[in-house]
């Protein structure tokens, strides 16, 4: 039953509290507008004072030299083309002898469908040297995959479960260093090459693991120790590596707004979906920043590794607010950041907006619900041959009959 008139009454009665709201959310988006303005107007002189006037060790963002070389946060992309045609050779030519790579993975979780728990990380890499096959008789480019299988001794016990029977925490966990330890494989293989070959690697996600600080610090560890490695060994090689976030909800440079301008916080977006506007062009982007991101790693003095990092917000694409995108700070100090963030730019025109190496390398590694079956298949046919049985659950059973 519902009543109109009942419910017209009932929203009267309330009419206040909504234009109340109305009112103060209105008021605070133009405080915010105006501290983003304010904070738009700073030199980098002004905010390294401002920090070091307040002493704020991990303030969100650090700016670097680029800070005073941007108009509104703004860094313009200069390449103007014609069409997508034009595009292509554009990059083509950037990426022409500069090899590219990239590492994903995918993973099958243990489940209670079946008497024996078991999991499985499988890794995939693409790499793409950027040259025609016929100039030296060799491919160029590789595609290959490992895979690992996890048994129940390493999934974990009754007392490391979390509530479930069988943990998936850990096959996350696998995955992630595996990526990581693929990827400082990979480098050192060509750390040989003058620099201006050496490849660039894509990581794809973030290397400011602030979802590791939800975690037990004894599983949080191997995250820690993955990326900072895989830092140190970009660093060591001296082989250029990027992380390519392509939907991010960091507020990182909202932080630094709010520490340097207290009195009009920011809320309720992200860094990305705030320099939107600044970023009007394809390939525009914002100055680069140090990564000072305060949280429950950094905050602990777990985390010192973030200021290691450096990122900017790039336009790649019309329908979406700009990417993240990080890379080591020794790469920005040795003045190669503009160079790589190129590369990038021709890589996602390649990939119609999506670094086509990280694109790629997904598409080796997935998994798809037709290799969990034949994985489950084989699995079955091993434990049968080493004389140990293998129960489904009815469930299960029925859906195998089924199919």
């Amino acid at each position: 039953m519902f009543d109109h008139n009942k419910v017209q009454v009932a929203l009267e009665a309330k009419r206040t509290k909504f234009t109340d709201y109305s009112t103060d959310l209105r008021d605070s988006q133009r405080r915010a507008e105006d501290a983003f303005a304010i904070f738009q107007s700073m030199t980098s002189e002004q905010i390294w004072a401002t920090l070091n006037a307040i002493d704020s060790a991990w303030p969100g963002a650090l700016p670097t030299a680029e800070w005073d070389k941007a108009v509104a946060l703004r860094i313009p992309f200069e390449e103007r083309w014609r069409n997508h045609r034009d595009a292509r050779s554009w990059a083509l030519a950037v990426l022409y002898e500069r090899p590219s790579l990239a590492v994903d993975g995918s993973q099958i979780m243990p489940t209670k469908d079946f008497s024996v728990p078991v999991g499985a990380v499988q890794i995939g890499w693409f790499v793409n040297e950027h040259r025609s096959a016929a100039e030296n008789g060799t491919a160029s480019y590789v595609k290959d995959i490992q895979f690992e299988v996890i048994p129940p001794d390493e999934l974990g016990d009754e007392e490391d479960t979390d509530g479930g029977d069988f943990p998936n925490w850990r096959v996350n966990q696998l995955r992630f260093v595996r990526e990581c330890e693929k990827l400082c494989e990979l480098m050192a293989e060509y750390a040989y090459r003058p620099f201006e070959q050496r490849p660039l690697c894509f990581f794809d996600g973030s290397f400011v693991i602030s979802f590791a600080g939800q975690l037990r610090p004894d599983r949080a560890r191997p995250y820690l120790r993955a990326v900072e490695e895989l830092l140190a060994c970009s660093e060591r090689y001296e082989v250029p590596l990027v992380g390519f976030v392509d939907s991010t909800y960091s507020q990182d440079l909202i932080t630094l707004i709010n520490r340097l301008i207290p009195g009009a916080p920011l809320r309720g977006t992200s860094d990305a979906r705030l320099l939107q506007p600044n970023l009007p062009n394809w390939g525009d982007r914002s100055p680069i920043f140090i990564c000072a991101r305060e949280d429950q790693l950094s905050g602990q003095g777990r985390a010192d590794f973030y200021k290691q990092v450096c990122f900017s917000y790039i336009h790649l694409a019309q329908d979406r607010p700009p990417a993240r995108l990080e890379m080591p700070r020794w790469l920005v100090e040795l003045g190669e950041a503009e160079a790589i963030i190129d590369r990038v730019c021709a890589e996602c025109v390649v990939g119609a907006g999506y670094p086509y190496p990280v694109e790629t390398a997904d598409a080796v590694a997935v998994i798809s619900q037709q290799d969990r079956e034949r994985f489950y298949r084989l699995f079955q046919q091993f434990l049968e041959k080493e004389g140990i049985t293998l129960s489904f659950a009815r469930k299960m059973r029925s859906k195998r009959t089924r199919r």
